[in-house]
This record gives C-alpha cells, structure tokens and sequence, in this order.
C-alpha cells in the first residue's frame, strides 16, 4: 500500500498507540502532521520513529478542545501541504475505579471532554478540507468497554460509546461525499503502561500497537474505500 502524497493528522500521536499509527503513516509515505502538548514533544516522537527519507513528519502545539485553534491550526495544515486526506483521532484516556454513585460528575465531563469532544472537534476541523479534495478517511479510537460494558467504568464507556455515535453519524453524513468514517475497538493494548498496570497478567494475550496501527493503515487505504460506519474489534486474544 502506498500513501504517497496523502496529508494526514494523528491525534494523541506521542503515546504508545498513536505513534504506531504515525509509523504505519510514514512507512506508506503519507506526510503525518501531529498536534502535542509539550514542546519538546514532537522531538521525543521523532527520536522514537524511523521515518523513511521520502516521509516529512510535522506538527506543533495544539488544545485539541480549543475549537477555534484547532480550526485554525488544521486550515494552516491544509494551506502548507496542500489538504488533508487522512484523520486518526487517537487522542484519549482513561479514567475508572468507582462505581456510578461514587463517581463525580467532574470525572464524566474530563472523559468526555479528552475522548469526544477532541474527536468531534478534530473532526469538523478537516471535513471541510476533505470535501475541498473531493475524498477523506477518518479513524475514530473507541474501545471495547463502549459496547461491552464493564464495573467502575461508566464514564469511560458513555464517552467511548459516544464516539461510536459520532462515527455511525458522520458516516451517514458523509456517505456522498467519498469520506469514509469508521471505528476500531481496542481491549487491553500491550503497552509499558498496561504491563505496568498489571504485571501479572498473560501479556501474550494483548495485541500490540503496531498490529492495530496495520488495521488503521487498512481502513484509510485504497482497498477500505467501500467500508464506512463500520465499528472493527481489534482484541486479540484479550
């Protein structure tokens, strides 16, 4: 699969998952662009990637709930290179341990606002430019917990359920217009941090990031052209 001359924007793409996707970008040659947080994040991504000489790897600060720096942030984006084809919004968390009645409401709009507001956002911010180029593809990171609920994770499951209602909606708006909009739907992801996490678990059961990096690779591709609204599990053995 070849990616040469696609733009695309990474969201969350200095964490464990997002910068297998930025890899899996690079290696297909597709220009990545990637919104941080910190100023020296960007410099820590590209001191983990090993871009090919024919991929360019970019970005710069951004508040990815900051709707009208965002917007202007993606139009610059799109002004420099030329558009934007390809959106993978992985910028997200996680937040559990208490049940509904002792979890604060403070908690529910933190989850929401990290795991929808920033894709809905992010989102609205490049389909004008998608349908400036007449094509697009984006990739929405929910999770297993949206539609097989768990103890102590409601928030995370309402907000994570919620970007599935995003995905199903955008599809449906975008269907004429040669975007296409899916999901995927990770379970435990086999990071230092989840290892970590659970130290005594069979970690061989975990699916690695860059094995979910190849199905968001797939779903942006020429051969995913046909699949949109679509909500794809990627739980290995998990």
């Amino acid at each position: 699969m070849t990616l040469e001359g696609k733009i695309a924007i990474v969201t969350g793409g200095g964490g464990a998952l997002g910068s297998a996707v930025v890899q899996a970008l690079l290696d297909a040659g597709a220009t990545v662009w990637v919104p941080y947080l910190a100023a020296d994040d960007l410099d820590r991504l590209r001191q983990r990637l090993t871009p090919p000489t024919s991929a360019t790897l970019d970005g710069a600060p951004l508040d990815l709930t900051d709707e009208a720096a965002v917007q202007q942030a993606y139009s610059q984006v799109a002004g420099t290179y030329g558009g934007i084809d390809i959106l993978v919004n992985v910028a997200g968390g996680f937040a559990g341990g208490e049940p509904v009645h002792r979890t604060p409401w403070a908690l529910w709009q933190q989850q929401l606002d990290i795991n929808l507001k920033t894709a809905v956002i992010s989102s609205a911010a490049a389909i004008p430019h998608m349908l400036a180029r007449g094509s697009g593809s984006i990739v929405n990171v929910s999770s297993r917990t949206a539609t097989q609920s768990a103890r102590n994770v409601a928030a995370y499951g309402a907000a994570k359920r919620a970007v599935l209602q995003l995905t199903e909606a955008l599809a449906a708006e975008l269907r004429d217009s040669n975007i296409t909009v899916n999901a995927i739907l990770p379970s435990v992801i086999d990071t230092p941090a989840n290892r970590a996490a659970d130290p005594n678990a069979d970690h061989s059961r975990w699916v690695a990031p860059n094995a979910i990096a190849r199905v968001v690779l797939f779903l942006v591709g020429p051969d995913a052209r046909i699949i949109s609204g679509a909500a794809i599990p990627v739980y290995g053995r998990a």
